[in-house]
């Protein structure tokens, strides 16, 4: 329990409920190897054991949001005692269009992205400004990446607006809704300077160039060497240490609780997690100046983890997206963007991922309303 009384988390029949500051929740849990994953009402993930390539385990993950079902491949790394789970390519561009994607372009390009009227930039006009130039596809793909954490905490912090409003009869419920997807712009923001855009920048570079050297080397997981026992998610990587926040998280800092949320940016100060699997990280830019530019504590590996997840998935569509633009609005043209299935290609969306979600929310509801009944009549609730 939070001081102010509110739950903060509730542990029991294998579930973690996790309440943010802001009144998101986040619950997972795992039955029979299948671990599922909801991030409020909007979706989640289940994740099912894939295939063995090369001493590696690999999961298929199927992701359901706004109503659309998608598949990708994780690959397992076993830690310090604890598993994680990282995101791993099903396909490749050729090493030209990684390459043109990487090095400076002939000459730098003036972009409109046309994000002038939508809401969810106006609500971050003060934290996040384009960059008026991009001298390469890396910085192109940069503001790719933070516009589409933005767009996400936007659509969440809708969602906890309107939610409970919408379960509700309303003749005129259109304009409702339209009032409540306007949140309040923040009171004061730690912009997301140059500085902290080129640290990201840098970080899109050393991907491309690492799939750039996965999609020369081929198909050869199957012949690889068998997994260490004890082998570092990619979370850990030195040379990965700026992450954006892709869910609202609490984090405890000079012995007080602040939030983190969607579009925040963190640095990992530590290079392993303690007994609690918690690694620590510093805040490096806030979009609501919840938690503190300097702040510093713990938070938990397999949150930083899913950060890593969410930069590579979207560095994935950023890349999709500039392949369909390359020769029009200005940009360059590319090479060749056609696409090869890596080792371990992707797996069907889980059909039941829907329902699996569906079951897990209403399961967590009864699970609170237990633990708030118990509590208030003197019971020893799980917290």
């Amino acid at each position: 329990m939070r001081p102010n009384g509110q739950i903060r988390s509730v542990n029991r029949n294998g579930m973690h409920i996790e309440h943010g500051m802001h009144g998101g929740r986040h619950i997972e849990s795992t039955h029979n190897g299948v671990r599922v994953v909801s991030n409020g009402r909007r979706g989640g993930f289940v994740q099912r054991a894939y295939v063995t390539r090369g001493g590696h385990s690999y999961y298929s993950r199927t992701y359901y949001r706004g109503g659309r079902a998608y598949a990708g491949v994780y690959r397992g790394y076993y830690y310090g005692g604890h598993p994680y789970y990282g995101y791993y390519p099903s396909y490749y561009y050729g090493p030209a269009y990684y390459g043109w994607a990487y090095n400076p372009w002939p000459a730098p390009v003036a972009y409109g992205w046309g994000w002038g009227g939508a809401p969810w930039y106006g609500y971050y006009g003060a934290y996040f400004t384009p960059y008026p130039v991009y001298p390469s596809a890396a910085f192109w793909l940069t503001d790719y990446l933070v516009a589409a954490s933005l767009q996400a905490a936007y659509a969440a912090q809708a969602e906890a607006n309107t939610e409970g409003w919408l379960l509700r009869p309303y003749q005129n419920q259109d304009l409702l809704v339209a009032s409540l997807l306007a949140p309040p712009a923040p009171a004061d923001t730690a912009k997301l300077s140059p500085e902290i855009k080129k640290v990201l920048a840098d970080e899109v570079k050393g991907a491309l160039a690492e799939e750039q050297a996965e999609a020369a080397k081929g198909k050869s997981s199957s012949g690889a060497a068998p997994a260490s026992k004890d082998e570092a998610p990619p979370a850990l990587n030195a040379n990965f240490k700026t992450f954006m926040v892709t869910t609202d998280l609490s984090l405890v800092a000079d012995g007080e609780e602040c939030a983190l949320s969607n579009g925040d940016v963190v640095e990992r100060t530590s290079d392993s997690p303690d007994a609690d699997q918690n690694i620590n990280v510093k805040v490096l830019a806030s979009t609501k100046s919840d938690c503190a530019v300097g702040k510093e504590g713990p938070i938990a590996m397999d949150d930083l983890q899913e950060m890593y997840n969410s930069f590579r998935e979207q560095l994935k569509d950023g890349m999709g997206e500039l392949a369909k633009k390359q020769g029009t609005g200005g940009l360059p043209k590319a090479p060749d963007t056609s696409t090869t299935a890596g080792d371990v290609p992707a797996p069907d969306p889980d059909k039941s991922a829907e329902k699996a979600l569906q079951d897990q929310q209403k399961a967590a509801d009864q699970t609170e309303a237990d633990v708030k009944q118990e509590a208030g009549s003197g019971g020893g609730g799980s917290n």
